[in-house]
């Protein structure tokens, strides 16, 4: 009896000393994002909301900032990872900040020039001698704008480009300039909301002129430091897991991701909202476990694009029931998915950096190449894909 009582008593003591081991290994961790608390920021919430971050080993906070000071703050160690774009890494490195862009979470550059169809305005070339407003003369909006007169062998001095701040939706049905630049998931829903309303003076619908159809430009993804990547490369992996998998479910159940999303972001969703959202996601998860993602690369485009036709429906299904301008941040994270889909979650472009850094040395934002442009990024992390 007396060594069976000390088997039993050792089990439990083991046991109590793997609980204590597997709470010890969880890291505290900061992960900085730009802006404030946003739907388009749903993959970070879905992945804290599913405990993606938590099975990696990480208590994460969200720290919100200038994208600028999020880089310093990386740089120097004070923080370890956050989403900045490409431009900001290699500016950074430029100047000596060891940044490290380990996870490209935008696969194509969200920016571009809305204008509306009255203004007769179907190309870069047609933005010659007009008033292009844009938030102002820095950020991706400024290099996109810069990339794409670029490509149309036009400069900065071949168009009219005014600040206006981050206003276009007003400025534009305002007709205070011919085009904006602007985030093309996002103005162009609120100025064709505004026009079919009949609030937005005369335009009656706009086109969209996107960067990436003239220049493949490394846009938003998870960027961490080399001293990181040298004393703790587990950890770094834990994280882009952790993200990678809140991604995925994302843009599976983008309905899930916005009730998920709504616990972090005010103003999301109405009571009755959320009863119709719920039973949306319920529907995709179903048809998900019938449906899951296929292991031969010849059946992930197909596999893509009835997600993408189901996407657009579960909206469209919405709003017959909802007032659509309620359900415009459902709208922009419907949209925005778009940018983040690939083949390939993840995967970053060397000849993207490339472009990227090439648009930064025609603005005058560096003064000459990096050294190394193949050390501002790296792809050696990322989970196998599926």
């Amino acid at each position: 009896m007396r060594k069976s009582w000390l088997i039993v008593m050792a089990l439990l003591l083991v046991g109590v000393r793997a609980n204590s081991a597997n709470a010890q290994v969880a890291v505290d961790q900061t992960l900085f994002l730009t802006f404030i608390p946003n739907v388009q920021f749903a993959p970070v919430y879905v992945a804290l909301e599913k405990g993606y971050f938590a099975e990696n080993g990480i208590n994460l906070t969200i720290q919100h900032g200038d994208e600028p000071v999020g880089v310093d703050l990386i740089a120097a160690n004070q923080l370890q990872f956050g989403i900045v774009g490409g431009e900001q890494v290699i500016a950074a490195r430029a100047n000596g900040r060891p940044v490290v862009f380990v996870y490209e979470w935008f696969q194509n550059y969200p920016v571009g020039v809305v204008a509306p169809v009255e203004a007769g305005i179907a190309s870069v070339e047609d933005l010659r001698g007009r008033r292009v407003g844009l938030p102002g003369f820095f950020g991706a909006s400024y290099t996109g704008i810069q990339a794409m007169l670029a490509a149309a062998d036009m400069t900065q001095g071949d168009v009219q480009l005014e600040p206006i701040g981050f206003n276009a939706p007003e400025i534009v049905c305002v007709g205070g300039v011919d085009a904006a630049v602007v985030y093309i998931n996002n103005e162009p829903l609120q100025i064709r909301q505004r026009a079919q309303l009949g609030d937005c003076g005369s335009v009656s619908d706009v086109i969209v002129l996107p960067v990436a159809d003239y220049a493949d430009l490394v846009s938003n993804g998870l960027i961490t430091n080399e001293t990181m990547i040298a004393e703790n490369p587990d950890l770094v992996r834990a994280m882009v897991a952790a993200f990678d998998a809140g991604l995925r479910d994302a843009i599976r159940n983008p309905a899930e991701a916005y009730l998920l999303s709504a616990r972090h972001v005010e103003g999301l969703l109405t009571d009755d909202q959320r009863v119709a959202f719920e039973a949306a996601a319920a529907e995709q998860a179903v048809w998900l476990d019938a449906n899951p993602a296929p292991d031969a690369s010849t059946a992930v485009s197909a596999y893509r694009l009835e997600l993408a036709t189901q996407r657009v429906d579960s909206l469209v299904r919405l709003y017959s029931d909802f007032d659509p301008a309620t359900l415009l941040q459902y709208a922009v994270l419907v949209e925005t998915i778009t940018f983040w889909d690939a083949d390939q979650l993840g995967v970053t472009d060397p000849v993207s950096w490339a472009v990227t850094q090439d648009t930064l040395l025609n603005m005058a934002l560096l003064s000459a190449p990096l050294d190394d442009l193949d050390a501002a990024f790296t792809n050696v992390f990322l989970p196998e894909q599926s």
